[in-house]
């Protein structure tokens, strides 16, 4: 049941990406997964730690959150045949670097969604101070 991108979408793949989400991102996952347990034990360590933290703190979804763990993968397999040290791509601070490396990836849909919500309530509150 595989289709190319430019062919339509049968309606049984429709339904069934309706409840799975995307193939196709699934498969950009595995093919991730895939490279981030090619890399030496150092780096995968390294690129494991680094996607724990982006899922719960990174800023991206569906294909924006695929965009950023693809370029991580490339960045880290690309660091490992320099034989870049881990030191010295996250330098002293880890935090830092992954808030720098987030800085380059769109908010996603939900998050942006409830900042908006938050930052809309808080407006509202802020108003209702005002009449008060």
């Amino acid at each position: 049941m595989t289709t190319e991108s430019n062919e339509p979408r049968s309606r049984l793949q429709q339904a069934l990406e309706l409840v799975t989400g995307s193939l196709e991102e699934k498969k950009r996952w595995r093919q991730y997964k895939a490279r981030v347990k090619a890399l030496p034990e150092n780096y995968r360590i390294a690129v494991e730690a680094l996607e724990r933290y982006l899922m719960h703190f990174g800023p991206a979804d569906g294909a924006g959150a695929m965009t950023m763990y693809e370029d991580l993968a490339d960045l880290f397999e690309q660091s490992a045949a320099d034989g870049t040290p881990i030191r010295d791509l996250f330098g002293d601070d880890p935090i830092a670097f992954v808030e720098a490396f987030m800085a380059n990836y769109p908010l996603g849909q939900y998050r942006a969604r409830e900042r908006n919500r938050f930052t809309s309530a808080i407006e509202r509150a802020a108003r209702e101070d005002r009449t008060q």
